[in-house]
């Protein structure tokens, strides 16, 4: 069997052959385009027995991947973590694409266990939602403490809460008092409000297509106690097909509740876990805080 590493970017696609010990058969460069994607796959074919080990950075390795896949390839994805570690512990000094491809490759030798890609399916159609929505979210907070530092510039007794500016009432109070001002930084305040506004608008239509498409998606989550549209969005969009984990275990160590082992000895402790996906940690740490709060499930554990 023999393993082809990838290192990807923009432009290019960095492609290093090994077989089943680790020793580097053959290596090759294409442009990261389909053509070049149709190139690696025939230069690929003079082994008949291979597979793919793409290191997993989303943006750049997605198109790749997708392709391999159509062609009926097997692809394994590989963090870049376990590649950097891989890269340390290599003989070869220093750092190129064709070094990161073979410790991409030697780091899928080592790991037997590795993510099995598949084709995206309408989970990704909710990260890309989830994503945008909270792009949004983070740019109207930021417009708001911009328009309440312009609005103390303004009027420094008037005193109003910064979650008082997502409320349509509020911001036709505040542009009513503009208009007792001139200048610039009142003219760069009305702007403000009017961006409020659009960017308001803009997330409850998101909020309210994710709902509907949490309620074709998965019901179950939305049944589960604590766990709203957004929250069901997030653990959908995050684990991108519960099925590709071997064990609930696997999820969970995944996800970053699975604890870890720090004894030795007679003395047995674990200690909580810091790493894995803090975005799927988050949400669940949501649903149990509300669970805990409302009286659900998770009161069980307490």
């Amino acid at each position: 069997m023999v393993t082809f590493g990838g290192d990807s970017h923009k432009r290019t696609h960095t492609l290093v052959a090994v077989d089943g010990n680790g020793r580097q058969l053959g290596e090759r460069t294409v442009a990261a385009t389909s053509s070049g994607h149709m190139e690696a796959l025939g230069w690929a074919h003079q082994w008949p027995e291979r597979r793919w080990a793409l290191e997993n950075c989303r943006h750049l390795s997605r198109v790749l991947e997708r392709d391999l896949l159509r062609a009926g390839e097997a692809v394994v994805q590989v963090s870049p973590k376990l590649m950097g570690s891989a890269r340390r512990s290599g003989r070869e000094l220093g750092k190129s694409d064709p070094i990161d491809a073979l410790a991409v490759a030697r780091a899928a030798l080592r790991e037997p266990r590795l993510p099995v890609a598949q084709l995206e399916g309408r989970s990704r159609e909710v990260k890309l939602l989830v994503d945008h929505r909270e792009d949004l979210v983070g740019e109207r907070t930021r417009i708001q403490n911009r328009l309440l530092w312009h609005l103390h510039e303004l009027e420094p007794g008037y005193q109003i809460a910064a979650s008082g500016l997502l409320r349509n009432v509020v911001l036709a109070e505040v542009s009513i008092r503009l208009d007792d001002h001139t200048g610039v930084v009142a003219e760069i305040a009305r702007e403000l409000i009017d961006r409020l506004a659009e960017l308001s608008q803009s997330i409850k239509r998101l909020e309210r297509r994710i709902q509907g498409l949490m309620g074709e998606l998965s019901p179950a989550l939305l049944s589960l106690a604590g766990c709203a549209a957004l929250s069901a969005a997030k653990l959908v969009a995050e684990t991108a097909d519960v099925s590709r984990f071997r064990s609930s275990g696997a999820f969970a160590m995944h996800n970053g509740t699975a604890p870890i082992p720090v004894w030795s000895g007679n003395h047995e402790r674990h200690r909580l876990n810091r790493g894995g996906n803090r975005q799927l940690n988050v949400a669940l740490h949501r649903i149990a805080i509300t669970q805990m709060r409302l009286g659900g499930a998770a009161t069980a554990y307490i």
